[in-house]
């Protein structure tokens, strides 16, 4: 049984609880984030319409999603293009983090990630114009940038980044804007999704 003051409310925990203002603005900055990411899926859809990619990439569909308890903050994800196969994973995704910050991200695995390695290494000179971070966790799935998890590609020599890339299962590249440039988000997202489509070619 939980003691009685952990059952308590603080005189600022009391005021939040009686304020319905503050969760209904939340609701309405997500329903925004969703409709900037309903629009950059289709700027991401006429790129990747003339981009040489697999076939089943190509015609994959945008999907947009939310949580709210990414490290116990809300978030919503746009995936496009997306395909994930088991062990064989394609997937940009962009990503408002509440609190934190506004990313895209490039994530490959198995036969994506064999189509693709060599390109990326090519790339290495343009992934640190760009200001790309390389995912050094063993974890997929986290989507933080503190130092276990992301490493400026900057901070990597050329050998560096290609033995990575080529020893880890997986491949995540991605880039992050602070919430404060929240009206460049749209440009800076589409920017830095046609720099993805560029690092993917040879």
């Amino acid at each position: 049984m939980k003691h009685p003051s952990k059952l308590t409310l603080s005189d600022e925990e009391l005021q939040l609880v009686n304020n319905t203002s503050w969760i209904l603005t939340k609701h309405d900055i997500i329903h925004r984030v969703y409709e900037m990411f309903g629009g950059l899926s289709e700027k991401y859809k006429t790129v990747v319409e003339k981009a040489p990619l697999p076939l089943p990439i190509v015609q994959s569909s945008p999907k947009i999603s939310k949580g709210e308890n990414y490290r116990q903050l809300p978030y919503v994800i746009l995936d496009h293009p997306r395909s994930f196969e088991a062990e064989n994973i394609f997937a940009i995704r962009s990503m408002f983090w509440w609190g934190n910050f506004f990313s895209i991200t490039l994530q490959l695995s198995g036969e994506y990630k064999k189509m693709f390695e060599k390109n990326l290494v090519a790339n290495f000179e343009l992934l640190k114009q760009n200001n790309f971070y390389l995912c050094v966790n063993e974890d997929p799935w986290q989507h933080h940038f503190e130092e276990d998890n992301y490493l400026a590609a900057g901070k990597f020599s050329a050998e560096e980044f290609e033995r990575s890339v080529s020893q880890k299962q997986f491949v995540k590249l991605a880039v992050k804007f602070p919430l404060d440039y929240w009206s460049a988000i749209p440009e800076l997202l589409g920017e830095k999704f046609f720099t993805i489509m560029q690092l993917l070619k040879s």
